[in-house]
């Protein structure tokens, strides 16, 4: 690393009020880090970009620590090690860790973990052996536990998490419909992925859709948006019924959150258990969900989506989009080769 050199790197640049605009985001170039005892210089291949991320640029407390302004933005990141400092990982490996908006990023060895993707894409890091795949992983098996014979609900269906979850329950035997934002995404869902059925909630009325595909109910809902739709699902759920909630896109940008909650009721007349869960919750056994969906991908059992966005300077647009719901299965952005 020669005197001089430089790298770009993404700032908090102001909390947004409601959704997040170009000007929240502050892409400064800055000298090229040099790793610290312990620490390894990585140069980003891929980036994540994910919804949750919403909810570390408003200030006060949340299960993820919120960002200063002016603090460096950080995501899921895989990339090569370019330096290392006594990191325990080699120059030229591939690595993956939750690290800074940047083309190079310093971090801690414990910090990274070698990327074995078994043959597939290092992108998979990030997307379906990476946060995503293991959230549906541990979500199915052990919060909503689908059972043969259950019709299972998921919303935000065809995203990153839904879709996988989706098709990890229909192998264990449940009859699944996915609620997503578009003709094409039901499509996938229900042409691709063996979904038992699909609505498309820009242009049908979910609860009407829900009478007519769940008439005996819904057994288990997987719950990655809130809003509009988990009140349809919300009063279609059978009794002993299991909700697992994942995400709540639908809220993120509200800066007063909706009254309630209202459908509370429901749980009495049903009996039906509700649960969320963090992914991290289950970090010692991450090795174990990835290797149990690698083995499913390579056998073709489980198949994924990525949506890629080139260059680290259209970060913010392929973050933004998810709001939009432009993304089919993981959004990523592609910061070098």
């Amino acid at each position: 690393m020669a005197d001089g050199d430089t790298t770009r790197r993404y700032h908090l640049a102001q909390r947004p009020e409601g959704r997040p605009a170009p000007e929240t985001f502050d892409l400064r170039t800055v000298e090229l880090p040099e790793p610290g005892p312990g620490e390894a210089l990585v140069r980003t291949q891929y980036l994540s970009v994910d919804p949750y991320m919403r909810d570390r640029m408003r200030a006060g407390e949340s299960y993820s620590e919120p960002w200063e302004v002016g603090d460096p933005l950080r995501g899921g990141v895989v990339g090569e090690v370019v330096a290392s400092n006594g990191a325990g990982v080699e120059p030229g490996q591939t690595v993956v860790g939750n690290l800074q908006w940047a083309e190079h990023a310093v971090a801690d060895g414990s910090d990274l973990t070698p990327v074995d993707t078994g043959g597939l894409p290092v992108s998979t890091a990030l997307s379906v052996l990476g946060m995503p795949g293991r959230t549906a992983y541990f979500g199915v098996r052990e919060v909503a536990q689908p059972k043969a014979g259950d019709t299972m609900v998921v919303s935000g269906a065809a995203g990153a998490v839904g879709s996988v979850a989706g098709q990890l329950a229909t192998l264990q035997g449940a009859e699944v419909i996915g609620v997503a934002g578009s003709d094409e995404k039901v499509s996938w869902l229900t042409e691709e992925l063996g979904f038992a059925a699909g609505i498309n909630y820009e242009s049908a009325d979910v609860s009407d859709r829900l009478d007519e595909l769940a008439p005996d109910g819904v057994d288990v809902y997987y719950d990655n948006v809130g809003g509009p739709i988990t009140d349809a699902v919300f009063g279609r759920l059978a009794v002993d019924a299991r909700v697992a909630v994942c995400g709540q896109i639908a809220l993120y940008n509200d800066e007063q959150l909706p009254v309630g909650p209202r459908k509370l009721a429901k749980l009495i007349e049903t009996r039906a258990t509700v649960e969320g869960f963090l992914v991290r919750d289950f970090a010692p056994r991450f090795r174990e969900a990835t290797s149990h969906l690698g083995e499913l991908v390579a056998a073709g059992d489980l198949d994924y989506r990525e949506t890629v966005t080139d260059g680290l300077e259209n970060a913010p647009d392929a973050f933004l989009g998810l709001f939009d719901g432009e993304n089919i299965g993981k959004q990523l952005v592609k910061v070098s080769d």
